[in-house]
């Protein structure tokens, strides 16, 4: 097994955008960049096509999600935890299918990858786990659990045998956020409903 510095230095940069992403630290967006552009040359020369393309993708979402993340919230506060919404899920669905569908089709007739939905499925849910990470959706972690698994024996069988193991600790790492961030919000709406349930009385002593 051929270790490139490409590999290792996108697996580093990697795992280090993951664990600053779940601990809500700013500055996971540029460390994300610098895995972006590393994970885009290793994949380029894998012949993944749609995953190189979703490094593209990536990097131009990071810079939106970097200033979501600073300025998204309230009188451009920042950006705080919340659940996704139902219209949410339903515009995601449509479009994670009609784009599945899409994708799968153009791999399949206009490049020479050799497993085309295996390529397009990963790249789909990734772009709507990073779509919802990027305005702070705690339902993100999940979609990337999912996309880790998808991952780990597609990255085996083209012979990226590191990136494949990195998928297991991505997994770790986003069960942790989850959590986090579930914590948080679940601590925040708590508080929320306390303030509205129970509002300041008047004073009635003078």
């Amino acid at each position: 097994m051929t270790l490139s510095w490409t590999e290792f230095l996108g697996v580093v940069f990697g795992l280090l955008c993951v664990w600053l992403t779940a601990k809500q630290n700013i500055w996971c967006w540029p460390t994300g960049i610098i895995n972006n552009i590393f994970f885009g040359i290793l994949l380029f020369q894998s012949r993944l096509y749609s995953d190189f393309a979703l490094q593209v993708i990536y990097a131009v979402l990071s810079i939106y999600g970097w200033y979501e993340w600073l300025y998204g919230g309230k009188n451009r506060t920042p950006l705080p935890v919340s659940r996704a919404s139902r219209k949410q899920w339903v515009v995601l669905a449509l479009l994670a299918l009609t784009s599945l569908t899409l994708l799968t089709v153009f791999l399949d007739t206009s490049t020479d990858t050799d497993v085309p939905f295996w390529d397009a499925l990963p790249t789909i849910l990734s772009l709507a786990a990073q779509y919802m990470l990027t305005i702070k959706l705690l339902e993100n972690w999940p979609i990337w659990v999912v996309v880790n698994l998808i991952y780990i024996p597609l990255y085996i069988y083209k012979g990226l045998y590191l990136m494949s193991a990195l998928q297991i600790l991505f997994i770790i790492i986003s069960v942790m956020g989850f959590i986090a961030w579930r914590k948080e919000l679940i601590a925040r709406e708590q508080a929320s409903s306390l303030a509205v349930s129970s509002p300041l009385m008047p004073d009635t002593s003078s």
